[in-house]
């Protein structure tokens, strides 16, 4: 692709935040040139020429884009587009470890939302085989002490992320498994809804897609209340 003089359309760039802007500057022109993953790129001296600023600041925009994920560079073909990991930084810093419990909540209300949300998909691409081993996985709970349950309670919700078919939301429900934790240290005692595992196995067996919905919501009510109380 032809590389042209951008900076007539753009604001004057600001000495004090250069990096930031010749960032966005940098996204601005990639969107407008149409780039998609997998374009070579321009060499530095023609993007640093077309966007009017210096090839180090440039050097350091390029650099914030590949730690993004959104800039490689291979052999024989220079800067390249590339397809980004949009949960890759996520998955880095999601540790209960290093990040604060406000954000930990956060986090938690998401994965309820999430799984409020989860029954089309599931009505669409589940199978008997899926609801046999999420059966299985229910029974296995029964009369069992509170660390059990936590596993149990992973087990079943990963197998309902793994029936929406979807790859981002699996690897998601793969990420939260660390918040699983940080819930259960709040809890006093176990957090049953009205509406158990095993309720739900029965709805996807023969219930509606209306009904799978109205039981996830009586099975997560628990949760939604104590956030009442926070």
């Amino acid at each position: 692709m032809a590389v042209d003089d951008l900076t007539k359309d753009l604001a004057p760039i600001a000495s004090n935040t250069m990096a930031d802007i010749v960032e966005v500057r940098l996204r601005e022109y990639l969107k407008k040139k149409s780039f998609v993953p997998g374009d070579a790129l321009p060499k530095e001296i023609e993007l640093a020429e077309a966007l009017g600023v210096s090839r180090n600041v440039l050097r350091e925009a390029l650099s914030r884009l590949r730690m993004l994920g959104m800039i490689e560079t291979k052999k024989k073909r220079g800067m390249v587009l590339a397809r980004p990991d949009i949960l890759g930084t996520f998955e880095r810093v999601l540790d209960p470890l290093i990040i604060d419990k406000e954000t930990l909540q956060d986090i938690f209300e998401l994965r309820l939302v999430l799984e409020t949300g989860l029954a089309d998909l599931i009505y669409i691409r589940k199978t008997d085989k899926d609801i046999i081993e999420l059966e299985n996985i229910a029974k296995k709970e029964i009369n069992h002490d509170n660390s059990f349950r936590i596993k149990n309670e992973i087990a079943f919700h990963g197998k309902l992320y793994e029936m929406s078919g979807n790859d981002t939301l699996k690897r998601f429900q793969i990420m939260l498994l660390p918040i699983f934790d940080y819930v259960v240290t709040l809890e006093k005692k176990p957090t049953i809804g009205k509406i158990n595992h095993m309720d739900l196995v029965q709805i996807l067996k023969t219930g509606t897609i209306e009904e799978f919905k109205s039981g996830m919501q009586a099975h997560l009510q628990p949760h939604f209340d104590r956030l009442k109380k926070v």
